[in-house]
């Protein structure tokens, strides 16, 4: 009887004690356990890596305010927008503070590619026809191309149709042309901010004097802050470093505001012109002395030519 219960006893020893050794030292005995959330998470960043994330919806529309944002149309959309700016709101109640008055643009942009964008322009400010193009040379993205900011080059035309005053020398029909060309230079921070810098060139093919260089230089900087779902606070300036006498420089601030199948800008500026040429050099008015417009703008796009395939995207 006594053998009988010292096997037994025995057999339960080496059971508690093989059972202690497994659960017990694992690591020493048998090697580390793998973690499969840790392996997974390391699968998720290499596959990442290997993928191009690019950066979408910087800013909300092709326009910030007056200027070029770093957007470009879609391939085969075609925006059809509307700039309206009233009269200066210093002109008092008898024009009903600017209200009376108007200036405006009717605009057509097309998207040939994903990166290449042109437009045309019909703008009552000096009687002016525009024509642009925008190719985005860069795109902000991570992952496999990582890229800190977007690039795009924007050059615009501008003929004016205004009648000619009397003048003691000849006026040529290419005198009536002005042209600038600009560097789009982008970031998203985060999907709330957005800030970008416009290097820009105006020349003319005539000006004023033989003092006035027929190259103008500026610098534009534009903003965008997310308030809410649909609204966006909206900014830009445009510091002229070389100007023509009587004119100063272009500030405008405002709001997007999504609604829909289009966007709708509301916001207060000091320029009367809408083209590059014309608000970035011929700005006349001052905010310090309430010589500012209000205006709106509308973006209205529709699908011309369906993707072949809309779930692909290249970088």
């Amino acid at each position: 009887m006594e053998t009988y219960q010292h096997k037994t006893s025995a057999k339960l020893f080496w059971c508690i004690a093989l059972i202690s050794i497994v659960y017990l030292f694992p690591h020493n005995a048998f090697g580390q356990t793998p973690d499969l959330f840790k392996m997974q998470d390391e699968q998720d960043k290499k596959d990442a890596k290997e993928k191009t994330d690019i950066t979408t919806s910087i800013f909300k529309s092709t326009r910030l305010i007056n200027g070029q944002t770093i957007e470009n149309t879609g391939r085969g959309i075609l925006d059809l927008r509307i700039s309206h700016r009233f009269g200066f709101v210093n002109t008092g109640s008898y024009n009903f503070f600017g209200l009376d008055q108007a200036t405006m643009r009717l605009g057509l942009d097309y998207g040939i590619t994903d990166r290449l964008e042109v437009g045309i322009g019909r703008s009552t400010f000096n009687k002016e026809f525009d024509g642009f193009f925008k190719y985005r040379i860069l795109r902000q993205s991570t992952g496999k191309v990582n890229m800190p900011i977007s690039i795009s080059l924007a050059a615009t035309g501008v003929w004016r149709s205004l009648k000619d005053t009397v003048t003691t020398f000849p006026i040529n029909y290419s005198d009536h042309f002005s042209f600038s060309g600009q560097l789009i230079l982008a970031r998203k921070f985060n999907d709330y901010f957005s800030l970008q810098l416009v290097p820009t060139m105006v020349h003319y093919n005539i000006v004023p004097t033989k003092a006035v260089k027929n190259d103008l230089y500026s610098m534009g900087i534009g903003f965008r802050q997310r308030l809410s779902k649909r609204v966006n606070l909206t900014g830009e300036y445009y510091y002229q470093v070389t100007q023509l006498g009587g004119y100063t420089n272009s500030a405008s601030v405002g709001f997007d505001i999504e609604t829909g199948g289009h966007v709708f800008q509301l916001f207060f500026t000091n320029s009367t012109g809408i083209n590059e040429s014309s608000f970035i050099t011929q700005t006349q008015g001052l905010w310090g002395n309430g010589g500012i417009r209000f205006g709106f703008n509308i973006s209205r796009v529709f699908s011309v030519v369906k993707p072949k395939n809309p779930a692909k995207t290249t970088y």
